[in-house]
């Protein structure tokens, strides 16, 4: 259920913006098989977010849902897990979050030795 709902938000968004095309990538096996008719559903709870998604799909005049692994899915998984903590008022609005793409790893190259005689994880809360 929880996957529906992040996909109507983000259809409603889309509607909102009058967006016409639209290329929903998912890593929910369920949810796009479900959407695309290929696997069908008994659960009343989850039927119902179905047929609301299919109201929805009709606002949009050319939408496509792909199905992506979750292990390919790094990317949306993060930013997933950061939209879930933001707290906004509009329970339908998330500010943008600025990223910035690195050329290379972040790695760390100079550890300096602990001058207390205590383990590294003494400091850590």
């Amino acid at each position: 259920m929880a996957e529906y709902e992040a996909c109507i938000l983000g259809l409603n968004m889309a509607i909102d913006m009058n967006i016409q095309e639209l290329l929903v990538i998912g890593d929910s096996d369920l949810l796009v098989h479900q959407v695309q008719g290929e696997w069908d559903t008994k659960n009343s709870k989850i039927l119902s977010y179905l047929h609301h998604v299919h109201e929805l799909r009709k606002r949009i005049t050319k939408m496509e849902f792909r199905h992506v692994p979750r292990i390919l899915n790094e990317f949306a998984n993060a930013l997933a897990t950061l939209s879930s903590m933001i707290h906004h008022p509009d329970k339908n609005f998330i500010n943008p979050i600025p990223m910035r793409i690195h050329s290379q790893p972040a790695y760390c190259a100079h550890v300096e030795e602990e001058t207390d005689a205590k383990p590294w994880f003494h400091d850590i809360k």
